[in-house]
């Protein structure tokens, strides 16, 4: 990788798709940077040193200056180091549909990637499966219009919106699992995100720090045991 502007690092946990973010935008921009892996189930002092307000990852040091929140670290990113390939679009109206899915994406959709595995009935998770999907069919629609027949969201590189959804793809193929094998991500309802989909996670920048399945299956267990005692009290 080429040498970055300052010292730059980054405080996160591998598994988190929020810190897959701006490590898939330090890849994309070809920028060295020092990765600070969180323990789970603990905060260290540096992280709730560096992000007083939300106690979160993930954190960006840049210089030793804090920037905090996935979507604002991956815009930082893209403009402090400008050389490189370009993030968000250049059009003002193409940015803001970008901004706009990558928020539908946190506050609509992936919650219930984390809500379906630990619905406490099965009409519970069969709601949220049905919103995942309903999700994906409008997001099918959206990949049409955005990527303009190109093989991203960004156009032919690897664009924000790409970052936004394509760091949720490790988990959401290991909650097909853990549902016993629902499908998502379906070749005949989502053909044209199932080929995003390949071609993001084998993308360079991508490809070594998007979670295994099995490993994030593994993870899952051991986020299960530990929440089911807190939602039984």
């Amino acid at each position: 990788m080429a040498s970055n502007n300052g010292d730059v690092k980054l405080i996160g946990a591998w598994a988190s798709p929020y810190v897959m973010r701006p490590r898939i935008a330090l890849n994309v921009k070809s920028v060295e940077y020092e990765f600070l892996q969180e323990q789970f189930g603990s905060k260290s002092e540096l992280l709730l040193k560096s992000n007083p307000v939300h106690k979160k990852i993930p954190v960006l040091l840049h210089n030793g200056k804090p920037i905090c929140e996935s979507s604002i670290i991956v815009e930082y990113i893209d403009e402090v180091w400008s050389s490189g390939p370009s993030i968000l679009p250049s059009d003002p109206y193409d940015r803001a549909v970008a901004r706009f899915w990558a928020a539908y994406l946190d506050e609509k959709w992936f919650p219930n990637v984390r809500a379906a595995p630990m619905a406490a009935t099965e009409e519970a998770k069969n709601a949220a499966v049905e919103q995942l999907k309903e999700g994906l069919a409008l997001l099918e629609g959206a990949y049409g219009e955005i990527s303009k027949g190109e093989d991203f969201f960004g156009g032919e590189k690897i664009g924000f919106l790409d970052i936004a959804f394509g760091s949720m793809l490790g988990w959401l193929r290991a909650v097909q699992v853990i549902l016993g094998g629902v499908k998502l991500l379906d070749e005949e309802k989502t053909p044209d995100l199932c080929k995003w989909a390949g071609k993001f996670s084998a993308d360079p920048a991508v490809k070594d720090v998007l979670p295994e399945t099995e490993k994030l299956l593994e993870f899952s267990k051991i986020l299960m045991a530990k929440m089911k005692p807190a939602s039984s009290s």
